[in-house]
């Protein structure tokens, strides 16, 4: 199974570009229901590879022109049930660019990617970023970041993050650009003992100089299992953040998966968890995205039958939500999802 992206517009004011295992066009006017799909596109596909996981990468767009990161590697079917990725054989970084609204992609090779495959070192970031750059793109993976201030054909980069006093970061691209020198991201790191994980909210306000953590999101996951990563988050208002964040545990001695939301009223430093919406999906980070009519699009993996893609929108600034609705429903695994939207 190789896995690929999508694009998706939900009303005449707004689109959303889905990346997922497949990508899907979906043009609905004003009448029609959400899960309206009119168009299917692939952005990647290659016997014998294995190629998905935009949510641990990123998605940019600047207008029809649009860059998705994906990881490829080898296809290799899991006998334990596990991702269908050959984990003998290495992986790499690509990223999938579209110049016309998602119909149509090329692959490229990301600048910080070396003719081996391989990533270029960390360095340290000497002079600040222009973050009001209308062709900025920034990416953040594990306990790095790099900057694009060319729509993503260039990258100057890896620079280290901090690890905020554990035992390392594990962040993947979720980030609000706030001013021409400040950024709010939101990442995870590692729990006291190594193990994943713990989702906390992080600023510069110096250009991407130096990192400061603004508060930790929730309390941390039990040590034996339970973890708490993948943030997906809107602001709210000028102070407010909305965050969806993918979590695992045991309840009655059983494990089990889901999503929750997370609300912090005042710049990141405190935290509260609501009650909705909590999606049992088994499994799958979420994205969230702010529609150009101010609604709020919610979309995720769905990793029980039928295995595809569902979502929500939000009308009232997230404090509730439609019911939800189906975007695909044909996956012929339960590996599938991560999205990434736009």
């Amino acid at each position: 199974m190789n896995q690929h992206r999508s694009v998706i517009r939900v009303t005449p004011a707004s689109r959303i570009l889905l990346a997922f295992l497949t990508i899907t066009l979906w043009i609905p006017c004003s009448q029609a229901q959400p899960g309206h799909v009119l168009q299917h596109q692939i952005v990647y596909q290659h016997d014998g590879h294995f190629a998905g996981w935009p949510a641990n990468n990123g998605i940019w767009n600047w207008g029809d022109e649009i860059v998705v990161g994906f990881t490829l590697g080898h296809y290799r079917k899991n006998p334990d049930g596990g991702h269908d990725i050959d984990r003998e054989r290495p992986s790499t970084t690509r990223q999938a660019r579209s110049r016309d609204g998602g119909v149509s992609w090329e692959t490229e090779v990301p600048a910080f990617i070396d003719v081996n495959g391989r990533e270029r070192a960390t360095t340290q970031l000497t002079s600040a970023i222009d973050f009001s750059n209308p062709n900025l793109a920034l990416r953040f993976r594990d306990d790095r970041f790099y900057a694009s201030t060319d729509r993503c054909h260039t990258w100057s980069g890896p620079f280290q993050l901090p690890t905020f006093g554990r035992p390392e970061l594990l962040a993947r691209t979720d980030y609000i650009i706030e001013s021409p020198q400040q950024v709010t991201a939101f990442v995870a790191a590692s729990k006291d003992n190594g193990k994943e994980g713990q989702p906390l909210c992080i600023r510069t306000t110096n250009g991407g100089l130096t990192w400061n953590r603004v508060g930790w999101i929730g309390q941390q996951p039990p040590e034996t299992y339970g973890y708490a990563i993948m943030p997906a988050t809107v602001a709210l208002g000028d102070r407010g953040y909305l965050s969806m964040i993918r979590r695992g545990g045991v309840f009655d001695g059983e494990k089990q998966w889901w999503l929750e939301t997370w609300l912090s009223p005042d710049l990141g430093q405190s935290w509260y968890q609501l009650d909705q919406p909590r999606i049992e999906n088994a499994g799958n980070p979420a994205t969230l995205t702010r529609l150009k009519n101010g609604e709020i699009a919610m979309t995720y993996g769905w990793r029980l039958p039928p295995y595809g893609i569902r979502g929500k929108v939000s009308y009232d600034n997230g404090q509730s939500w439609s019911s939800e609705f189906v975007l695909t429903a044909d996956g012929v695994s339960w590996d599938l999802g991560y999205p990434r939207t736009i």
